[in-house]
């Protein structure tokens, strides 16, 4: 499975993606320091501000990802080549989708420690105590990995729209809607901070993965 992993990596010329989420995630870094250098008095606001842009650019980050190596594949009739070769159809398609969902939840990991380790650098001017952002704590570090696992995983709902509506645009549309659902906020409080909704979306996303993969073996490509 990693040997096609890697394979959708260079098909795909991932460098661009690692280029793209690395300016992305500068980006968003500079609007994040010029917001919290106005929260004097709101220092949690600027904690619920990182995990926000984090989130919503990456849940869309995925859905463009998943359109270009998936949705795209079966548009432009590639799709046909790649479901010629000895390999399962399943296989192939789950290659893909891990391809993304490794590269993302790496790249949200990583976009969240560097984000939070420039906040807690920068607290004398954007008025963050250290309490705020417990770096040294290991469970700080536990909820990430698991919040980007989630915020990764429920990106997965656009493909099953882009694959239905045989659509990119569908797709990153699609990606776009669950940001704004799923980030919409009150004050510090997200939907995701409430663990029904997150597993709801889990449920949501793990379904329009498997019904992606139904019949696949036996069904026509789009």
């Amino acid at each position: 499975m990693m040997k096609l992993i890697r394979l959708e990596w260079k098909k795909n010329n991932i460098t661009k993606y690692v280029r793209s989420a690395f300016i992305m995630s500068m980006i968003f870094l500079l609007l994040l320091l010029s917001v919290a250098s106005e929260l004097e008095k709101e220092k949690y606001m600027v904690y619920a501000g990182a995990e926000l842009f984090a989130n919503m650019s990456f849940i869309i980050f995925t859905s463009v990802m998943l359109a270009s190596f998936i949705v795209s594949s079966y548009k432009n009739k590639t799709i046909h080549v790649m479901f010629s070769y000895p390999i399962s159809r399943k296989k192939i398609l789950l290659s893909q989708m891990s391809a993304v969902w490794i590269f993302n939840f790496i790249a949200l990991v990583l976009t969240k420690i560097f984000h939070y380790s420039m906040l807690s650098m920068t607290k004398k001017y954007t008025h963050i105590t250290a309490a705020s952002i417990p770096l040294g704590n290991s469970t700080f570090y536990i909820g990430i990995i698991i919040n980007s696992a989630v915020m990764v995983s429920i990106s997965f709902i656009a493909l099953l729209i882009g694959l239905r509506r045989k659509s990119s645009k569908a797709t990153i549309i699609g990606g776009v809607v669950i940001a704004c659902l799923t980030q919409g906020n009150v004050g510090a409080y997200t939907l995701t901070d409430n663990i029904l909704f997150k597993v709801t979306l889990l449920i949501a996303a793990s379904i329009a993965v498997f019904l992606s993969l139904y019949k696949l073996e036996t069904r026509d490509v789009l």
